[in-house]
């Protein structure tokens, strides 16, 4: 747990314990050399970007921000020799719907990079919000704002126009309607 709930919900004081503890996890680790792969998109966001925010100047943090990766930056640029299983389907299309914190902090090349080297053919949409934002989606009073954004680019691009049901999706497309999760994209 990194603390991107806590954050995104004022609750910094929680943010910065929380944040704290998980920095010395890895500390070893990190001093030593060592990578850490987030594959959680917003706490890879924390550790790569807010997590210097509460603690200027530690060198730990500023080891973790260095040193924390996606997994397509852990196979793209630290696993010599490693190919991506390839694409059966070479006239297969895909759409890629970057995460919003892929175009705040991570980026996309790394991404991009291993979807060419499997044989893929995607896509990027010009959008970077799946309508979750954190918690936000999953709160009730937010799931108006959620639906609009989720249904702004991703159905329509797949075809599916607004709201259409199906599994599936990008960034698993859900919001949160009375406590149930749906899925938004084909």
């Amino acid at each position: 747990m990194s603390g991107p709930t806590w954050i995104s919900t004022g609750q910094l004081g929680v943010a910065e314990r929380v944040l704290g503890r998980t920095v010395r996890r890895p500390a070893g680790h990190l001093r030593d050399g060592g990578l850490v792969v987030g594959l959680e998109r917003s706490c890879t966001a924390v550790f790569r970007s807010d997590a210097g925010d509460p603690f200027p100047g530690d060198p730990d943090v500023r080891r973790l921000r260095a040193q924390t990766v996606t997994l397509a930056g852990l196979l793209t640029a630290h696993s010599p020799g490693y190919e991506p299983p390839q694409v059966p389907d070479r006239s297969a299309r895909a759409l890629a719907q970057a995460h919003c914190h892929q175009h705040a902090v991570q980026g996309w090349d790394a991404d991009r990079e291993l979807l060419s080297r499997a044989g893929g053919d995607a896509e990027r949409l010009g959008s970077g919000c799946c309508g979750l934002a954190g918690n936000f989606g999953f709160e009730p009073r937010h799931l108006d704002v959620s639906e609009a954004c989720a249904e702004r680019v991703l159905p329509p691009a797949a075809g599916g126009g607004r709201g259409h049901g199906g599994t599936g999706g990008a960034a698993g497309l859900r919001t949160a309607r009375g406590g149930r999760q749906r899925a938004l994209t084909p």
